[in-house]
């Protein structure tokens, strides 16, 4: 077994003007660090100019890499007309065996539905992806409501929900760390 801490990387999926997904990220990394099981980074799309057309580019090389180098995910994700956004799907369709038999899990925001319905979108993409999606989410209603000032929440599902994700998601991690992806 390999003696680097596994590598958790956060994807910020919003890239729109005045989006809340970097308070959310932060908060979800902080928690993150304090279980002390990964190696934590984010991986803001707002910074990652993937090309639309998926046409391969320095860009998406170095995406490529990053992935690659990852043995998990966490996505922070809006809902967006009950969906998630297109910076996500072209993230995921931007590359294949990269994300391959990798854990995954999910923070997601919004409205009422605290963007749960991305969520379950989502896992059907991933799913496609060969990745595995754990069942422990986040999510924040009226995401707007939900952070003060400093970033910080007193949503007590959301505080009891984000060590329960961290948790399966260094199992399925360690599990699979170093053993090569089915073939399909």
């Amino acid at each position: 077994m390999e003696n680097r801490p596994l590598r958790l990387e956060i994807i910020v999926g919003s890239t729109r003007s005045g989006r809340i997904a970097p308070v959310v990220a932060h908060w979800f990394a902080e928690q993150a660090r304090a279980h002390a099981t990964f190696d934590v980074a984010t991986l803001d799309l707002l910074d990652v100019e993937l090309p639309v057309n998926l046409d391969e580019t320095a860009v998406p090389a170095q995406f490529r890499e990053r992935v690659a180098a990852a043995d998990a995910f966490v996505v922070v994700t809006p809902e967006y007309n009950h969906g998630y956004p297109a910076s996500l799907k072209t993230a995921f369709d931007s590359l294949k065996y990269e994300w391959r038999a990798k854990p995954i899990g999910f923070v997601s925001y919004g409205g009422v539905a605290g963007g749960l319905r991305a969520t379950e979108q989502l896992r059907q993409v991933v799913a496609e992806l060969h990745m595995v999606s754990v069942r422990q989410t986040v999510s924040f209603a009226r995401v707007r409501k939900a952070f003060d000032a400093h970033g910080q929440t007193s949503d007590s599902v959301a505080q009891d929900s984000a060590p329960r994700l961290l948790a399966q998601l260094h199992w399925w991690a360690s599990a699979v760390r170093g053993s090569e992806p089915y073939p399909g």
